[in-house]
């Protein structure tokens, strides 16, 4: 069977002079370096919907379905490292360096694999402490749709790939000029996680349907070759998101329930060639989930 593979925002993150820093301090740099990451990047990347794909210690790598969203996280995880640490010196100082590449990967449930990937950690490498590099492609597709000005580097030749990479170049001054971000709520990181493993899922899945078997793998007997009116196409993959239901006392947390429903939603619509019902729709049907008449017009719905 051939490999999962799809198309993705892969963003690549390094703490800059990580062994210099753990040198100088084991376990005060391991304790800072875990903050950063359980405060700022990873709510972040699950705010915007992304998904972690590995942790290096010093460094990580995550995934996203979107490049203006990849960007926009990368960004704002730059602009919240400034404010911090303001009691150390700039050697002492936590930084990362980011890259940002949009390419085709090979996808496992632990890992990423592809010269997409590979851009990745050598754009990463190029970035200044603090700052973002993006590959040409990455740049083409948010140039009219984020705010944020990157510098042409020109083309550069880096290590393992064969042809030179145009590089576009945010640093941290500019990135520090920026207005403050607010950090993600607990809420908003929750959702996202949520929403980015079920996606997740539901891809795997995806794609082991569309790799099953089309004949039987076992035949008792020989069978006449299949004719156009008679031989079945494959069945479309069809979704309903059920309405997620609020089973606190507060309701103030339905907001919650129904920002889960409309992700959930709108990230499997992304899945090639499947059906997803309209969250509306769904939201019918979950008012009235109860009555029997109602699902059966959620069957045929799903069937049609």
């Amino acid at each position: 069977m051939p490999p999962v593979r799809r198309l993705a925002a892969i963003l690549a993150a390094d703490v800059v002079g990580y062994s210099r820093l753990m040198g100088a301090d084991e376990e005060g740099t391991h304790e800072r370096v875990t903050a950063h990451l359980r405060q700022v990047v990873n709510p972040k990347i699950a705010e915007h919907r992304g998904r972690i794909v590995k942790n290096t210690g010093d460094g990580m790598l995550a995934e996203f379905f979107s490049v203006v969203d990849a960007v926009r996280c990368a960004v704002e995880v730059q602009r919240g490292m400034v404010d911090r640490e303001p009691e150390l010196s700039d050697e002492q100082r936590t930084r990362f360096r980011i890259g940002v590449n949009l390419g085709d990967v090979i996808v496992e449930p632990e890992d990423i694999f592809g010269d997409g990937v590979n851009i990745a950690a050598r754009l990463e490498a190029l970035a200044e402490p603090g700052g973002i590099c993006i590959s040409r492609v990455v740049r083409d597709q948010i140039r009219d749709k984020l705010p944020y000005q990157f510098g042409d580097m020109g083309e550069q030749i880096v290590k393992h790939i064969a042809r030179p990479i145009r590089v576009y170049s945010i640093g941290a001054s500019a990135v520090a000029a920026l207005p403050r971000v607010a950090a993600p709520t607990q809420s908003a990181s929750v959702l996202g996680t949520i929403v980015a493993r079920f996606a997740a899922l539901i891809g795997f899945g995806t794609a082991g349907w569309r790799a099953r078997p089309t004949e039987p793998l076992i035949t008792t007997r020989a069978q006449p070759p299949a004719t156009a009116t008679s031989r079945l196409s494959s069945p479309r993959l069809s979704i309903v998101v059920m309405p997620f239901s609020n089973l606190s006392n507060d309701p103030e947390q339905e907001y919650f329930a129904d920002g889960i429903t409309e992700d959930l939603t709108t990230d499997l619509s992304r899945i090639s060639g499947s059906f997803v019902i309209a969250r509306n729709t769904a939201c019918l049907q979950g008012q009235a989930s109860r009555r029997e008449a109602d699902w059966a017009r959620a069957r045929r719905a799903l069937c049609s």
